[in-house]
């Protein structure tokens, strides 16, 4: 059990048998050595923020959330497969669950799995991935600023925009947090 005290940012909690993040911590001292604590809870099941109020007293219990790596293998439109590569067990998730991260997913890339109480609650995403151009724009000739920009459509269907010396067939490092360009990748 933790008290509310020991509680910060990032801390994993279990309220009413749901997982939360605490994404925002607030403690206020009261007179006669009283204090309370103001916190923004984030589901990990739902993704719905709840704001919080306890007494300095109270006792909030630990979510015991536990991270598997697996290989993502393919999808049905409807439902992700992935592999514990350890054991070879197969995990099915729903595509509510992955979420955008599916514009991220190549077929045996690696992904940190969230579970709590047995069942997937999250999909947790390299922070950088490397993607094929499948397509890309053509420059416009004499255009030689650095910050020019052009659309660019990654194997995935993701499309992100890129320098203009990105051609079809590079591989680009791209940000799984923003969406954003990050390098091109030597082969």
């Amino acid at each position: 059990m933790f008290g509310v005290t020991d509680l910060k940012k990032g801390t994993l909690v279990e309220l009413e048998g749901t997982p939360y993040k605490i994404v925002d911590y607030a403690q206020k001292q009261l007179g006669r050595g009283g204090s309370i604590v103001n916190v923004k809870l984030k589901s990990l099941t739902d993704g719905r923020v709840l704001d919080r109020t306890f007494k300095g007293a109270e006792k909030i219990q630990p979510a015991h959330v536990e991270n598997r790596t697996a290989q993502y293998l393919y999808n049905d439109g409807t439902t992700f497969f992935f592999m514990d590569p350890s054991t070879f067990e197969q995990h099915e998730i729903n595509k509510e669950i992955v979420g955008d991260g599916k514009s991220y997913l190549v077929e045996g890339s690696d992904v940190a799995l969230q579970l709590f109480n047995g069942q997937v609650i999250n999909v947790e995403l390299p922070k950088n991935v490397n993607l094929k151009v499948t397509y890309a724009e053509h420059a416009v000739k004499g255009d030689t600023s650095s910050s020019v920009q052009k659309n660019a459509t990654v194997e995935t269907g993701l499309t992100i925009k890129v320098p203009i010396f990105v051609n079809v067939g590079d591989l680009i490092s791209v940000d799984t947090a923003s969406g954003a360009y990050r390098e091109r990748v030597k082969n």
